[in-house]
């Protein structure tokens, strides 16, 4: 066992203290996010100096006993989240409060989080160390943070197809805690001996400039800062709406990798976007709008989407052509059932390359099947990289070979989409897993979708109204 998984470990354990003071899982990470921030802050005296006003670091609330820790603590989140003078500080601690109500409770996880092997931690990654962490959150069932996870796994494999370049700009609108922005800066640091190969102004660049989005909620905003702080990366990654103002003035992207929420818009109702061509309340469809709008010519995107979105008609059919005229969707990878918090979503990853021209960019779509005939994975049966391994090795268009109708891989030209009313949820090989009763959806599953499609339906049928009225 590494250092770092230690310190997960003993973490993770921690909250057993704060069980009776009713803490949720999401809240205890977000709680060990501030009290980390401060701890971590202290380990970098440089950077402590710069970021934390004195007389609100880590030694002052240590300094603290039962009878005054919880009050000055209170005192601490407050003032670091208006008079810090780093803006990202101010943002991690931006309405901080702590969930903690026992003073006993909260001066022995300070005590504990003190007296952990940092020195060890330090020397193998802090940033690898709060991943840990969030990861754990989120394989947590009842913790409820699956949904702002994307198994990292699955971003790696991602990624590395993706081959991001020193000096593009890398968006991800959706950016949750921040796991593909994180995983683009460890590639191409790992291809530039940590970027010392390249030239002090691209430095600057990949640190300040590199990675851009958006995060909707904000305690999951919080992880993220966290999480590109401990990573070196002080790039504006901002809390807001993509689907809203702060989406629209994200500027254009050279790649673009996101995991959008599934849903329709918070509270209903359509994006507040002028710059769609097609409006829909379906979160999916609308943020496969701003991705493929998103990327400047010849940029690339992958993004997973679930499958409602290669079926659905309507609006739906006229956003994956919109798609598939702008740009050349030359992939879809259909990932397994159960590789998120909610068992029997189907979701997939498409990958396109926005064109120079906005018509006739998509010739073929190629279509690697890796749902069917695959385990069941879970706790049990963990999901890695192996999985991958046939998709990467397969990726090079002009060395594919359409497998036929026993292979996981199959070529459709733009013509036999057409003739599906351009579905792309395709399927040949026969799932012996679907034939299974004990392995059909979840009930919440099967409802979750169905109250999708019809949201979906009944946004458009208003804009219909909505259109014949102003008629």
């Amino acid at each position: 066992m590494t250092a770092t998984t230690d310190i997960v470990q003993k973490l993770w354990n921690l909250c057993n203290v704060l069980r009776d003071d009713g803490v949720t899982y999401l809240q205890y990470v977000t709680e060990l996010t501030y009290l980390l921030f401060l701890k971590m802050m202290q380990e970098n005296p440089k950077q402590e100096l710069e970021s934390i006003p004195e007389g609100y670091r880590w030694s002052d609330l240590v300094s603290h006993g039962n009878d005054t820790v919880r009050d000055f603590y209170v005192q601490q989140l407050l003032h670091l989240g208006k008079a810090s003078k780093s803006k990202h500080v101010r943002q991690v601690f931006a309405n901080a409060q702590t969930a903690v109500k026992t003073p006993t409770n909260l001066r022995k996880i300070i005590v504990n989080i003190d007296e952990l092997d940092w020195y060890s931690a330090k020397a193998e990654g802090l940033g690898d160390l709060y991943e840990g962490l969030l990861q754990k959150n989120a394989s947590e069932k009842k913790s409820g943070a699956g949904q702002y996870f994307t198994p990292r796994v699955l971003i790696d494999s991602i990624v590395r197809v993706m081959n991001p370049e020193p000096g593009e700009v890398i968006q991800d609108p959706a950016a949750g805690t921040g796991g593909f922005l994180i995983a683009a800066d460890h590639f191409i640091k790992s291809k530039t001996s940590n970027l010392f190969d390249l030239p002090e102004e691209l430095q600057d660049f990949q640190k300040f400039e590199a990675f851009t989005g958006v995060e909707l909620v904000q305690d999951a905003h919080r992880l993220l800062l966290m999480n590109l702080l401990l990573h070196g990366i002080e790039c504006e990654v901002e809390l807001g709406d993509s689907l809203g103002k702060e989406g629209k003035e994200l500027g254009k992207a050279d790649l673009i990798l996101s995991n959008p929420p599934f849903g329709t818009k918070k509270g209903g109702g359509s994006p507040n976007r002028d710059d769609f061509t097609f409006e829909t309340s379906n979160k999916q469809l609308a943020f496969l709008q701003h991705i493929y709008r998103g990327l400047k010519p010849g940029g690339r995107a992958a993004v997973v989407l679930p499958d409602n979105v290669l079926f659905e008609g309507n609006i739906g059919q006229k956003i994956r052509v919109d798609l598939m005229e702008k740009c050349d969707l030359h992939t879809i990878l259909r990932l397994p059932t159960g590789i998120f918090y909610a068992q029997g979503v189907k979701t997939n990853v498409l990958f396109f390359t926005r064109g120079i021209s906005d018509y006739g960019n998509t010739k073929n779509v190629w279509v690697y099947d890796l749902r069917s005939n695959m385990p069941q994975f879970g706790k049990r049966t963990q999901l890695t990289l192996e999985h991958f391994a046939e998709f990467e090795a397969s990726w090079e268009i002009n060395d594919r070979v359409d497998g036929g109708e026993m292979g996981r891989l199959r070529c459709f030209s733009r013509s036999e989409i057409s003739d599906r009313q351009d579905s792309l949820d395709i399927s040949w090989l026969r799932d012996e897993n679907e034939e299974r009763s004990e392995d059909l959806p979840e009930p919440e599953v099967l409802a979750r979708e169905a109250v999708s499609e019809l949201t979906s339906a009944i946004g458009e049928l208003e804009a219909i109204l909505a259109e014949l009225a102003i008629e």
